[in-house]
């Protein structure tokens, strides 16, 4: 690599264990380009000075960004994204041509990327049960209730649920409950679910190494649904086996992760990457 190589980071605290740069290093690999993509740990305290020295790296173009500074990058930034304001949060920094820093928000377009082609289709009703009431909650509140979703959110406060709700999909008859009342089954008999979509999200850490399980029994899910679940480690939760033993069809977390990143690569790097690979890709970040 040259000294005016373009050079693009993920940082975040911790960032050690970020798949970002062996996805974006693929995908640079297979185009051909030139570039670097590299982890670099920025605690809070070094956050203004990191962009300070990043602005001044003219082969720097651009950061993603992880906890704990979605939100504490904001006020460093020149501008936001409609979206990113919206979230109040903010996953992808881009220098644009004027030189100013650009915020993004990419977690929106990730998650829905493994839905798009069911979504391209035409359904009398959508509903989705959204479990978690955190950062990643609200991208999936917002870009589920744009694509024509009823949402049931749940959290340990369903207060906090119904505040995100009238924030982020203030249309609609979008209701807000405990998580508690998904953990014990229901004999509910759900009505016909012909030409409906069913979504059941986990969009809180639970589940995740380190973290107590997610309760959610699946008798609380109408026939035909898919369970997605954003946690990445471990890859297969227990809330994806439980919803495949249950006879549901899953989707796990890289999902999510290598659509955001294909929003953040083609912003940085002016190419849309490779996703002929992506059977490729999988079997790297899963070995």
């Amino acid at each position: 690599m040259s000294l005016m190589t373009p050079r693009a980071h993920v940082i975040g605290d911790p960032i050690a264990h970020s798949k970002s740069p062996l996805i974006h290093g693929f995908w640079l690999e297979k185009l051909g380009i030139a570039a670097e993509y590299v982890r670099v740990h920025v605690t809070s305290e070094e956050l203004a000075k990191y962009i300070a020295a990043s602005k001044a790296d003219p082969r720097w173009i651009g950061s993603n960004v992880t906890m704990p500074h979605k939100q504490a990058i904001i006020p460093l930034l020149d501008r936001l994204h409609p979206l990113a304001k919206k979230l109040g949060a903010v996953n992808t920094v881009v220098r644009a041509k004027d030189g100013a820093l650009v915020g993004y928000n990419t977690d929106t377009d990730g998650f829905l990327e493994p839905l798009r082609e069911v979504l391209g289709k035409q359904h009398l009703f959508r509903m989705a049960r959204i479990l978690g009431t955190g950062g990643a909650a609200r991208a999936i509140i917002a870009g589920l209730a744009d694509q024509g979703f009823t949402l049931v959110v749940a959290g340990r406060n369903p207060d906090k649920a119904r505040d995100l709700l009238d924030e982020l999909a203030p249309k609609g008859e979008h209701h807000a409950i405990s998580l508690d009342h998904f953990a014990q089954a229901t004999d509910f008999t759900f009505d016909d679910r012909d030409q409906c979509f069913d979504l059941v999200v986990n969009a809180s850490p639970l589940g995740m190494l380190g973290n107590p399980p997610l309760a959610f029994d699946w008798s609380h899910a109408p026939p035909g649904s898919v369970a997605y679940d954003i946690v990445t480690s471990p890859l297969d939760t227990q809330f994806l086996k439980n919803a495949r033993d249950a006879g549901f069809e899953a989707i796990n977390g890289y999902a999510m992760l290598i659509g955001q990143a294909a929003t953040a690569f083609e912003k940085f790097f002016g190419k849309p990457p490779p996703r002929e690979y992506d059977a490729e890709l999988m079997e790297i970040l899963t070995a």
